[in-house]
C-alpha cells in the first residue's frame, strides 16, 4: 500500500516550524510519503485562545529555554541559527505569497528560504523586497506573483485555510495530520512520516481499542 499524505501546517514565524521546513522534504522522501504544505496564521489561532503573543513571548523562563533549545537543535541538524531581534516576526505578505508556491509547485524552496531569512539571517520578511527577492532567486517572475498574492481572493483563501486549520484543532505550529490523526511540533515529525507508513493506522487510535 502507497504512504498516506502528510500534511505540514506552518507559520513563517514559527522557529519550530523552521526546523521542521528545512527538513521534511528530505526526510518524507525516504519514506516515499507525500508532503503537502499547508500555510496558516498562527497569530490568528493565538488570539482565538486569549493570546496576544506567542507564549515564548508571554512566559519568559519557557522563552528563555526555547531560544536554548533552537541553538542546540540547530546545532544538531546542521542548521544556521541566530535568534530573531524581532520574535515572532509579521509574515503576512510571503504567507500570502506561498499559497501561489502551493499551487504552481514551487511552495518548499520558497518556505525554505523565507525561514533561512528570518531564522538565519535575522531579517524582516514582511515587504516586498525580501519577498521579491526570495522570488527572483527562484527564477520566478516576482511582480506576476505578488499580484496574484494581493488579489482579494487569495486573502480570503488565506484566512480559510486559517480557519480550516482551526477546525482541524490546531493550536500552534508545526503540525502535521495524517489519517485523521494531529501530531504538534517539531519532535512529533517523525511520528507523522512513520504514521503515513501504516497501513492501517487508524487500527492504532484508542477508540477503535477492542474492548
Amino acid at each position: 500500500m502507497p504512504a498516506s499524505p502528510v500534511e505540514f501546517w506552518f507559520d513563517f514565524g514559527s522557529n519550530y516550524s523552521y526546523l521542521s521546513a528545512m527538513r521534511i522534504e528530505a526526510l518524507a522522501r525516504e519514506q516515499k510519503v507525500e508532503v503537502v504544505w499547508k500555510p496558516f496564521l498562527l497569530g490568528v489561532v493565538f488570539k482565538a485562545l486569549g493570546w496576544e503573543s506567542s507564549p515564548f513571548v508571554l512566559q519568559k523562563l519557557k522563552g528563555d529555554y526555547v531560544w536554548r533549545d533552537m541553538a542546540r537543535l540547530c546545532a544538531k541538524y546542521g542548521l544556521p541559527w541566530r535568534q530573531p531581534s524581532t520574535f515572532p516576526r509579521t509574515a503576512l505578505l510571503p504567507m500570502r505569497v506561498v499559497l501561489i508556491g502551493a499551487d504552481q509547485g514551487w511552495i518548499a524552496p520558497f518556505s525554505r528560504r523565507m525561514m533561512t531569512m528570518n531564522f538565519a539571517e535575522d531579517r524582516d520578511i514582511d515587504n516586498l523586497d525580501a519577498v521579491g527577492e526570495a522570488l527572483t532567486t527562484l527564477g520566478l517572475d516576482a511582480p506576476a506573483i505578488l499580484a496574484l498574492a494581493l488579489t482579494d481572493e487569495n486573502k480570503l483563501r488565506l484566512r480559510r485555510q486559517t480557519q480550516q486549520a482551526q477546525a482541524l484543532g490546531l493550536f500552534g505550529a508545526p503540525g502535521f495530520v495524517c489519517n485523521g490523526e494531529l501530531f504538534w511540533g517539531n519532535d512529533r515529525l517523525h511520528d507523522a512520516l512513520a504514521w503515513a507508513t501504516v497501513t492501517e493506522p487508524r487500527a492504532c487510535h484508542p477508540d477503535n481499542q477492542p474492548e
